[in-house]
């Protein structure tokens, strides 16, 4: 049974960003209704409402539809017209192919002092006699019936025979009433015979059916045999339970029914029992899938790329960093996306498939970033290198340093450093700019370093001229 719920109205008001409390037009068409609520108190703001082919019985819970201009419930179950004095501006009311037979309830319809449109065809009075004079002299506010304009001199001739048409319609609305109770017994008789048949065929077996021969208890010897015919056994009752339904199903399409609002709810819990079963076969054919091996019982990290997205690695030295772009579909929602990058692989989940790739090198997760392109929607995950790379196994030469450790090295570059700053001045083989002007031990120094070439006051060549200035 098709009900009418709040979450049905939001699907159905996208047009309104899915508010229904302001909701001026709503289509609910085709969703199997069989009663109409709710709408008059989520909806009171409704200016045009479609229902039409629904099974809705009765018109009712909209009488406080004040601003309701446009009504359609065609191809429904309907069979009398009520409950709609309190929509004041109801202009345009469709009732095609219903099962009014009661004709003389359009009299409620007088209250709609603005209605110009009204549709009855397809329903059993629009087949009485006199039913066109009968609907313009009830309504005189209708411009339109059935499609048809109703000319002013039509309405005078309607007026002139009033009575004896409502007479002519009474007599025909009791026949049909009549009718109607015959066919409402053969439905409720229909009704339990089915439920008869159903309960015979219900029993022990998995089909509903009683087996006579099924062997008893088989010794321990044979037990083997019977595990390997049991297959074959449910193949076979599977089968007949199959061809049992398709004739059921032939039988019951090729069956002649009349045409009444029992037999339409009866077509609908025939298809709502076939689509029911189909949904059981399909969920034992389901084979159930494991779930996909991401990382071996060793701590090994697999490649998986379940979504089958194209992808490029790239390693980028200057910044030191690995890029992962992955070619997420443009148009898809990023909430159907998870990222989580451990140091040694990257995993992205996409709408609910895994993509794994083991990195090259070690990456720091705190300091990765994951962004969306807004032209392309492709992922690019950007992920940080770690300084020094610390690995095991074969490469066990490289230690873990320590802080004392780099300390001691910090050292040792310091000491190192300074003994080659520490250069012997007498190894200079060309004079220093720098010291040109140095004190008395340089020149000491100096004057040694080169006795042959300085003369002294030994000397006897030595003139001591007292206008030269002393040598500093």
């Amino acid at each position: 049974m098709g009900r009418i719920t709040e979450d049905l109205i939001r699907r159905n008001a996208e047009h309104n960003d899915c508010v229904i409390f302001s909701l001026e037009e709503l289509s609910l068409h085709q969703q199997e209704i069989e009663k109409l609520e709710h709408i008059d108190k989520w909806c009171r703001e409704l200016k045009i409402l479609y229902l039409q082919n629904n099974l809705i019985g009765k018109i009712e819970n909209v009488n406080k539809l004040k601003k309701l201009e446009y009504l359609n419930l065609a191809l429904n179950n309907i069979e009398k017209i009520e409950n709609l004095e309190g929509c004041e501006v109801l202009t345009k009311l469709d009732l095609t192919v219903n099962f009014i037979g009661d004709l003389s309830s359009i009299k409620t319809l007088k209250h709609n002092i603005h209605l110009k449109e009204l549709f009855l065809m397809g329903n059993p009075c629009a087949s009485f006699d006199g039913y066109r004079a009968f609907v313009v002299a009830t309504l005189p506010q209708l411009k339109w019936l059935d499609g048809k304009e109703i000319e002013r001199s039509e309405r005078i001739l309607a007026l002139q025979d009033y009575l004896a048409i409502e007479q002519q319609i009474r007599e025909q609305e009791k026949a049909y009433s009549l009718k109607r109770a015959k066919e409402k017994e053969e439905a409720q008789r229909k009704l339990e015979e089915d439920l008869e048949k159903e309960d015979k065929r219900c029993g022990p077996g998995f089909d509903g059916r009683w087996y006579t021969d099924i062997p008893p208890a088989l010794p321990s010897s044979t037990e083997s045999q019977s595990h390997v015919q049991a297959p074959d056994m449910q193949e076979e009752q599977h089968s007949t339970k199959k061809s049992e339904e398709s004739e059921d199903d032939l039988e019951f399409w090729n069956k002649p029914s009349v045409f009444t609002p029992e037999s339409r709810l009866e077509t609908l819990r025939h298809v709502e029992k076939q689509r029911k079963a189909q949904e059981k076969s399909s969920d034992k054919r389901k084979t159930v899938k494991l779930p996909r091996t991401l990382v071996t019982e060793d701590g090994k990290a697999l490649n998986v790329n379940a979504p089958k997205l194209d992808f490029s690695l790239k390693d980028d030295e200057k910044r030191n960093q690995i890029v992962l772009d992955l070619a997420v579909y443009r148009y898809m929602d990023t909430s159907l996306i998870e990222v989580d990058v451990q140091p040694t692989y990257v995993r992205v989940v996409v709408k609910g498939k895994p993509f794994q790739l083991v990195l090259p090198a070690e990456v720091k997760p705190d300091s990765s970033s994951a962004k969306r392109s807004q032209t392309t929607g492709h992922l690019v995950i950007c992920m940080p290198k770690v300084e020094e790379v610390i690995t095991g196994g074969r490469q066990a030469s490289r230690s873990v340093k320590t802080p004392r450790d780099s300390s001691r090295e910090q050292t040792n570059r310091r000491t190192k450093q300074i003994e080659k700053l520490e250069v012997d001045p007498s190894k200079h083989s060309c004079p220093d700019i720098t010291t040109i002007v140095q004190e008395k031990q340089d020149a000491s120094r100096r004057l040694r370093s080169h006795p042959k070439t300085l003369p002294s006051e030994e000397d006897p060549d030595f003139e001591d001229n007292p206008e030269v200035p002393p040598l500093i």
